[in-house]
C-alpha cells in the first residue's frame, strides 16, 4: 500500500517534539542550580544558544549527514542531498511512512539539539564562550550527525548490522557522555583556593530541571515510536518506571552513604533510570525496566564514586550518568529485549545471545569514535581561540567576565 499520512500519529510526533525540545531549557535549569552563583547565566546561556545553533545548522546540513541517502555505501554518513532539507516536505518520508518527512526531520532536531547540550556539565564554570560556540558547531557535524547516520540513517553500518537503539544509548548518552570525560581531561580542574565549595547554589532550580526532564523524556522515549501506538505506550510506560526505580535506588544509597536522604540524590537516579531506559525503551517490557532502573541507579552512582577517586573535574557528572547509563542500557537492551513487545527484535532472554555481541560492538565504536573526534575537536579549539578563561576570569565567574551580566543582584 502507498504510504499516507495519518492525522493522529503526525499529532503525537509533533507533541513528542515539544515535549523533547523543553527538554533542553530544563536542561539548563537543573544544570544552573548546580553550580555556582557566579556561574549559573553561563550555564543557561549556553544550553540556549544551541538551542538557536543546532536548529539552524540542522536544517543546512546536519540533516542531510545524519539521514540522507548514504554517500558511497559504506554506512558512515549520509550525502548532501538533502542539504537545506531539499526534498524534505509535507509527503511521507522513508523512516516514518505515515507522518510528513519534514516531522521526522523536526522531532530528529530536538535529539542534535539536547546531545551536545549534555556536555556543558562536564567543562561548566571554566570554558571561554567562544571556544564553546566553536566546539559546539564543530561537534554536531562531526561527531553526533555519524554516530547517529551509522545507528538509524538507512544504509548506517551499525544500524545494518542490527544495532538495537530506540532513542539513543549511543547516539545520545555514550556520544555525550565520553566526550563530556574527554573535555573534562582536556580542559583540566577548576581553580580552587581553601575556602571554595564546588556546591551547588539553588537546588530548587535543579529539581524544577529534572521534573521537566523527566516529562520531556515521555516524548524523547515514546516519540521514537513514530507513531501514536501500543510502542508508543509502552516506551512511555518503562520510561516512568525505571526513573523512578532509579531515584528510589539512587536515593536509598546514597541515604545509607552519607547518612541523609538527598534531593540532589532522588533526581540523579531518575535521570540514571531514564538514560538506562532510552535505549531498550522500545524493546522492553515494565518488569524488565525496574531491573534497569535499579542497575542504572547503582551502577551510575558507583562510577560518580570513582569519578571522584579518580580526580577528574567533569563537574556535573556528565560521564558518570549520560556515558555509564548509555552504555549500560546499550548492553542491557542486548540482555532483556523481547519479541513480545516489540517484534523481530529480541535478546538474550529471548534466546538471541549474538544480540549482546552487536551491542557491544556498538559500545565499543561509540566510545572509541567519540573520544577521538572530540579530543581531535578540543585541540583544534584551543589552538584557535583557547578553550579556558584566565584564571582571574574564572574567579570571577563566567557570568560577569564572559556575558556581562548576573543572574541574582546583590
Amino acid at each position: 500500500m502507498a504510504p499516507t499520512i495519518d492525522a493522529g500519529n503526525t499529532a503525537w510526533v509533533l507533541t513528542a517534539t515539544a515535549l523533547v525540545m523543553l527538554m533542553t531549557p530544563a536542561l539548563a535549569l537543573f544544570y544552573g542550580g548546580l553550580v555556582r552563583r557566579k556561574n549559573v547565566l553561563s550555564i543557561l546561556m549556553q544550553c540556549m544558544f544551541i538551542l538557536a545553533l543546532v536548529s539552524v545548522t540542522w536544517v543546512l546540513v546536519g540533516y542531510t549527514l545524519a539521514f540522507g541517502k548514504d554517500l558511497n555505501g559504506w554506512g558512515v554518513i549520509g550525502n548532501l542531498d538533502n542539504i537545506g532539507l531539499k526534498g524534505i516536505g509535507s509527503a511521507p518520508g522513508m523512516y516514518a511512512p505515515t507522518i510528513p518527512a519534514a516531522a521526522f526531520a523536526l522531532f530528529q532536531m530536538m535529539f542534535a539539539i539536547i546531545t551536545p547540550a549534555l556536555i556543558i556539565g562536564a567543562f561548566a564554570e571554566r570554558k571561554r564562550f567562544k571556544a564553546f560556540v566553536l566546539f559546539a558547531l564543530l561537534w554536531s557535524l562531526f561527531v553526533y550527525s555519524p554516530i547517529c547516520h551509522w545507528v538509524w540513517g538507512d544504509g548506517g553500518w551499525l544500524r545494518n548490522l542490527g544495532v538495537l537503539d530506540y532513542a539513543g544509548g549511543t547516539v545520545v548518552h555514550i556520544s555525550s557522555g565520553v566526550a563530556a570525560l574527554v573535555a573534562a581531561l582536556v580542559l583540566g580542574p577548576r581553580v580552587r583556593r581553601e575556602s571554595d565549595r564546588f556546591e551547588p547554589h539553588d537546588v530548587r532550580l535543579t529539581v524544577i530541571g529534572a521534573g521537566i526532564l523527566w516529562f520531556g523524556w515521555f516524548g524523547f522515549n515514546g516519540g521514537s515510536a513514530l507513531a501514536a501506538d501500543g510502542h508508543a505506550v509502552n516506551a512511555v510506560l518503562v520510561t516512568n518506571t525505571a526513573a523512578g526505580m532509579g531515584a528510589l535506588t539512587w536515593l536509598t544509597m546514597s541515604w545509607m552513604h552519607k547518612g541523609s536522604p538527598s534531593i540532589i540524590g532522588a533526581v540523579s537516579g531518575a535521570i540514571a533510570g531514564e538514560v538506562a531506559i532510552t535505549p531498550a525503551s522500545g524493546f522492553v517490557d515494565p518488569s524488565s525496566a525496574i531491573v534497569i532502573g535499579f542497575i542504572g541507579g547503582v551502577v551510575c552512582y558507583g562510577a560518580i564514586l570513582l569519578r571522584e577517586r579518580l580526580k577528574v573535574d567533569d563537574a556535573l557528572d556528565v560521564w558518570a550518568v549520560h556515558g555509564v547509563g548509555g552504555t549500560l542500557g546499550i548492553l542491557l537492551t542486548g540482555i532483556f529485549a523481547v519479541a513480545a513487545v516489540n517484534a523481530g527484535y529480541s535478546g538474550l532472554i529471548d534466546g538471541n545471545p549474538h544480540q549482546v555481541v552487536v551491542q557491544l560492538i556498538a559500545i565499543a565504536a561509540t566510545w572509541i569514535y567519540s573520544g577521538t573526534a572530540t579530543f581531535i575537536i578540543l585541540k583544534l579549539v584551543d589552538r584557535l581561540v583557547g578553550l579556558r578563561v584566565e584564571e582571574s576570569e574564572e574567579e570571577e565567574g563566567l557570568d560577569a567576565s564572559q556575558h556581562g551580566e548576573v543572574a541574582w543582584q546583590m
